[in-house]
């Protein structure tokens, strides 16, 4: 045996061309045979190498190694067969078979513990699927992130739009204030008189316009009450013909018009004005909107009580909504349009009303066939002809807040020199304060029978100063005179209690406010 191993180690064997009798086919046979399978296996390990090397992020790189060393030790191994052709070099051949066999074992000992894991690796079929998927979340992730930029920028005019509103409305009670003074001063100089009258018929209709810019910013608490719809038709009718395209044909199809409904003004007003605007962007070529009006009885719903409803109908001829379109336009800041084209606040905004007013909103719609949109609101009783009130207070009326000792607290000079002026003249003592921390200085010294306060004020704002000189004397009388009221901080104040003066007001109101707070 120890004979056979040195022979084998001396090398002293036949070439293996001996085995193969030296046939020439045969022996060129295998020896291109080897010659390719060495080449080839010698060049893959380079590719292998070669592509874990740039791509180090790839699982498995370990085994690739592996892989690369197994296949260089096959490759040697044709080499050494290729050699022992014409020599009988078996003993290297062996060597290179040893190595090549550890390293086959132990890449088959890694490879099968990660089978599984190889086995679970998406195929392409399925990253495609995942690739469509992340591409959809991605989508929607722009979509919400595109609507919260636009939810901030309303949010954010609406605060401007609330700040213009409580500038403007410092205006017009300065202005107001001081024609009512002129008016009462005028000795019954009658031409004086009807140029006060016609400039404070110019001051409601800016009141009306800030009204509407409160109710936009979404701070101007909703007012219920009988609303006359001819009323707000007709406001809209003169509104619209002068911003619908011409292209558009506009139709009030409201021969029978209901006496009145339960509603906010300005929010049905607003409501009706969105549905408009977008019937209006749903006819870029043209169309037709109608305006209709009905009487209807509503039972067995689930969104609303039994009842007589009115009807409000805003219809158009555009190029209508999807089923899947139509599950959503109620939706908060959902919108079909580009981004900054709309904001999608308008329709939840319909919807919101309505469901405020006790009433609700359906709707209906077709690709290419148009959308029919119908508020329902509950029937009223016939509501009370809206007479301009007397701006000047009664002699009665006056004569009960006579001698009331009034701490007015507004920070515009000029606003609290000319409420001061109104007060004097119905006979009240008047103190005033530019801001909250003076006005409760003030008080401490000596107490008001009652307080005439503003709310948007640097530093202490209306309702914080309230609330702090509440929790001193609970029984002070308070009268928020402003023009831009956070009704929720002044409800978590006073809560019913709470008695707001809306600027521009009149003497009259003014006294109607001071005698609620003097009772309550």
């Amino acid at each position: 045996m120890f004979e056979t191993v040195r022979e084998f180690i001396s090398g002293s064997y036949a070439p293996h061309g001996y085995c193969l009798l030296w046939d020439p086919w045969l022996v060129w046979t295998m020896a291109i045979a080897d010659a390719l399978i060495a080449l080839a296996y010698l060049s893959i390990p380079m590719v292998l190498i070669t592509f874990v090397r740039k791509r180090r992020d790839v699982a498995f790189g370990g085994v690739f190694w592996l892989f690369a060393l197994f296949i260089t030790a096959c490759g040697l191994t044709h080499l050494v067969g290729l050699w022992n052709l014409w020599n009988g070099a078996y003993a290297l051949e062996a060597v290179i078979k040893l190595i090549t066999a550890a390293a086959s074992v132990v890449t088959a000992i890694v490879l099968w513990p990660l089978l599984p894991k190889a086995i679970a690796l998406p195929s392409p079929a399925r990253l495609r699927e995942a690739n469509k998927a992340l591409r959809a979340q991605i989508a929607e992730r722009e979509k919400t992130e595109a609507a919260l930029v636009q939810a901030r920028k309303m949010e954010a005019m609406g605060q401007l739009t609330g700040g213009i509103a409580h500038d403007f409305n410092n205006l017009l009670q300065v202005v107001s204030g001081s024609l009512d003074l002129i008016n009462n001063r005028a000795g019954g100089d009658e031409r004086i008189q009807h140029l006060c009258g016609a400039a404070i018929s110019a001051i409601e209709r800016g009141r009306r316009l800030t009204s509407q810019l409160l109710s936009f910013s979404r701070i101007q608490r909703i007012e219920l009450r009988p609303t006359r719809i001819a009323d707000i038709l007709a406001g809209l009718r003169e509104l619209l013909s002068r911003t619908i395209e011409p292209a558009i044909t506009l139709d009030f199809d409201v021969d029978e018009v209901p006496e009145a409904v339960m509603a906010d003004p300005v929010q049905l007003e607003l409501a009706l004005l969105n549905l408009a605007i977008n019937a209006r962007d749903a006819m870029p070529d043209g169309g037709r909107l109608t305006i209709a009006l009905g009487r209807q009885r509503l039972e067995g719903r689930d969104d609303v009580l039994d009842g007589d409803y009115v009807g409000i109908t805003v219809a158009d001829t555009g190029t209508g909504m999807t089923p899947e379109v139509l599950s959503r336009v109620f939706e908060p800041f959902f919108t079909t349009k580009p981004v900054g084209r709309g904001s999608g606040l308008g329709l939840s905004m319909v919807f919101g009303m309505a469901r405020q007013s006790g009433g609700t909103v359906t709707i209906d719609s077709q690709p290419g066939r148009g959308s029919t949109v119908t508020i329902f609101l509950r029937a009223a009783e016939e509501a009370d002809e809206e007479e301009a009130a007397p701006r000047k207070a009664a002699p009665a009326d006056a004569a009960t807040i006579a001698g009331l000792n009034i701490l007015v607290v507004d920070d515009e000079p000029i606003v609290r020199q000319v409420v001061a002026e109104m007060l004097v003249e119905l006979g009240c003592t008047v103190r005033t304060a530019e801001n909250g921390e003076r006005a409760l200085a003030m008080i401490e010294r000596e107490m008001p029978s009652a307080i005439l306060l503003d709310f948007a004020m640097p530093g202490m704002n209306g309702a914080e100063v309230a609330r702090a000189a509440l929790e001193r004397w609970p029984d002070l009388k308070i009268v928020f005179a402003t023009g831009f009221a956070q009704s929720d901080a002044i409800d978590a104040v006073l809560g019913d209690r709470a008695i707001v003066l809306r600027k521009p007001f009149s003497p009259n109101t003014l006294v109607q406010a001071l005698q609620s707070a003097m009772v309550a």
